[in-house]
């Protein structure tokens, strides 16, 4: 490593533990009075822990110490600044850390992207980075999660809501507050360390953090309490390491209000697919006579079922009986179709109107490599660098040939619009197996101009992401995006099945290269 590349990592590690002590700017302080619920100006220490969610009992990678992690609850202008504090000891896991901002745009902020080996090195143990970033222009549900290795399948997850004041779907609910936040997760017994290789099989389910496994204890599950006639907006994350889930509520529909941080046309469904990484805003209204109703999560895995309480909570209205509901799943009549979903605002994918007619247009080959167990893009696989890219690129290394890992960062200019295309790769020899995969792009959000399981293009009004599933090769999925490249810095794109990422599935979007270097440089902490 160079001298001058030890001064920018020196300068940088200075200023981010100065920074801990400076003033920067107006600040927009919110103590809730919420136990449990953190604002912008927040310290989240991370720790270990033991405890059974589930009913077995396992050491744990928390913040604050429960699972999920506290709420973050924000204003849309507000400005963050969240300290992560690295108290973790327990060395049969990861005793480094990092915190990713999940659906965060971090617009002139790429250095608190929170990504370790991409915008910053992992936290050591007993140290502490602060995140400083302002969203101006972003409301909607989104989360924080670990992003060092497969680290948040051992707990470091946690839900980050930013409410806007001037909400325009705000007539369709009543009640949209900590309560109806709905966190949906795979666990583990074993520590993740012991699980890089498949296959990878949850034990249970937590709805809310709480759930049961097959042949475990009759745990507590999860409450969703609400009260006859009025209408809620149920923030529902998908905080899976590799399952997606069908989300119902027995005997209520859904309208679909948000999709990813994008406000959408509402859509009526009684069934939604979740994704590892997806977010949703559903209106439900408590239109049942009182009683108890279960809400289930069923994952895309094998041999799933909802007897003694799996996969499961419990939707309770004022004055029902505390037990467990009787009720049964279904007729379901009005199915999930992610082409369905509109913007609300400003719809329309960027670019000419036909395919392959954008400024930059990339495919992406999805891969295994057998003999290693790696995920392949391009014939690529993503290693960590010995040195963070944002770091690299600080340091005047400019040119993707010089950018390390090589092959795995695509250069893109500023400005323009980019369209990828993704065909699903699971049914060839080699192909990209262990799907649906579902794919995230770090600081935007994409129109999808042609969704999984469907073979046409819309370039009207196609959905607008930033987490999305590429389906399956037996319906000749390509799914397709467009975006434009108007945030400089390198953002991480990569499957968000938390196992595949471990084992190099990602890649790197380098936006606009010296804006990235002149912005960051400005802003970076040094």
């Amino acid at each position: 490593m160079s001298a001058f590349t030890h001064l920018i990592l020196a300068l940088f590690f200075i200023h981010v533990v100065l920074a801990t002590s400076s003033t920067y700017g107006p600040q927009h302080r919110r103590t809730s009075a919420t136990k449990g619920v953190l604002g912008p100006t927040s310290k989240l220490e991370v720790a270990n822990k033991i405890i059974s969610p589930d009913g077995y009992a396992r050491s744990t990678v928390l913040v604050g110490g429960t699972f999920p992690g506290p709420l973050i609850r924000a204003q849309k202008g507000d400005e963050f600044r969240i300290d992560v504090i690295n108290q973790l000891s327990d060395t049969l896991m990861n005793t480094t850390t990092s915190i990713h901002w999940h659906g965060m745009f971090q617009h002139k902020s790429n250095w608190a992207d929170g990504v370790a080996f991409v915008t910053q090195c992992p936290i050591p143990p007993n140290g502490s980075f602060l995140h400083r970033f302002t969203i101006p222009d972003q409301a909607g549900t989104f989360w924080y999660h670990s992003h060092l290795s497969a680290q948040y399948c051992d707990g470091l997850r946690g839900p980050l809501v930013i409410y806007d004041p001037e909400d325009p779907l705000a007539h369709m609910y009543d009640v949209d507050d900590e309560s109806t936040v709905i966190m949906l997760s795979d666990w583990y017994h074993k520590l993740s360390p012991q699980m890089y290789n498949p296959p990878f099989t949850p034990d249970s389910t937590l709805i809310n953090g709480l759930g049961r496994y097959a042949g475990g204890p009759k745990s507590p599950l999860a409450i969703v309490n609400v009260e006859e006639g009025k209408r809620y907006r149920f923030r529902i994350i998908g905080a899976s390491c590799d399952p997606w889930f069908n989300f119902t509520i027995d005997g209520h529909k859904m309208t679909i209000i948000e999709a990813d941080g994008i406000e959408v046309e509402p859509v009526d469904v009684d069934s939604l697919a979740v994704f590892a990484g997806q977010r949703y805003s559903v209106v439900v209204s408590a239109d049942q006579p009182v009683g108890n109703y279960w809400i289930r999560a069923l994952s895309n895995f094998p041999n799933q079922t909802f007897d003694g309480g799996l996969n499961s909570a419990i939707l309770r209205y004022d004055g029902a009986s505390l037990e467990d509901p009787t009720t049964e799943p279904g007729p379901y009549v009005l199915p999930f179709d992610e082409a369905a979903l509109h913007p609300l605002i400003d719809p329309g994918a960027p670019g000419i109107p036909e395919v392959g007619k954008a400024d930059v247009n990339i495919n992406l080959k999805l891969a295994v490599n057998p003999a290693a167990g790696h995920y392949t893009i391009n014939n690529v696989s993503f290693v960590d660098p010995p040195l963070a890219i944002l770091l690299q690129i600080l340091s005047g290394t400019r040119h993707p040939s010089q950018l390390l890992p090589q092959g795995s960062i695509y250069e893109l200019p500023y400005n323009k619009t980019i369209e990828v295309s993704i065909p699903a790769t699971d049914l060839t020899p080699g192909g990209a197996v262990g799907g649906p995969h579902s794919l995230h792009l770090h600081g935007h959000v994409f129109d999808v101009i042609r969704v999984s399981g469907n073979k046409s293009y819309n370039f009207v009004n196609p959905v607008r992401r930033d987490t999305v599933t590429l389906g399956t090769q037996a319906n000749a999925d390509n799914v397709t995006l467009r975006f434009v490249t108007n945030n400089p810095g390198p953002w991480f794109f990569h499957c968000h099945i938390n196992w595949h990422l471990h084992n190099g599935f990602a890649i790197v979007m380098a936006e606009a290269l010296s804006a990235a270097a002149t912005q960051e440089s400005q802003v970076t902490p040094g």
